[in-house]
């Protein structure tokens, strides 16, 4: 679960160290999240928009059925990519390389 408490904090400073160290184009891995609070939920779309505002992208990976359905109430999904199989989530991004966060 990525709540207040300290999990989102901590996905935040490594999700900021990431985008500070240069990387443009990032695919989160949601595999083994199975709730997001608000907290949470802002980490995701404030890295979104921090990538974005630099000229780069994110995109989410394997999110379980739970947080696709608050990301869609929220209407996150209309703005970021979500995929289910890995090879497509990386070939979305083009020819130019990639970082994996997970």
């Amino acid at each position: 679960m990525l709540t207040i408490d300290g999990e989102s904090k901590l996905l935040s400073i490594r999700l900021k160290e990431l985008v500070a160290n240069g990387v443009r184009k990032l695919l989160l891995n949601l595999a083994d999240l199975t709730k997001v609070d608000s907290s949470g939920f802002r980490v995701i779309v404030e890295t979104y928009a921090s990538l974005r505002g630099q000229g780069g992208d994110m995109k989410l990976l394997c999110p379980c059925r739970r947080v696709v359905e608050v990301l869609r109430v929220m209407h996150v999904l209309e703005i970021i990519l979500s995929f289910d199989d890995e090879s497509q989530a990386l070939a979305s991004f083009g020819p130019q390389g990639y970082a994996a966060a997970p």
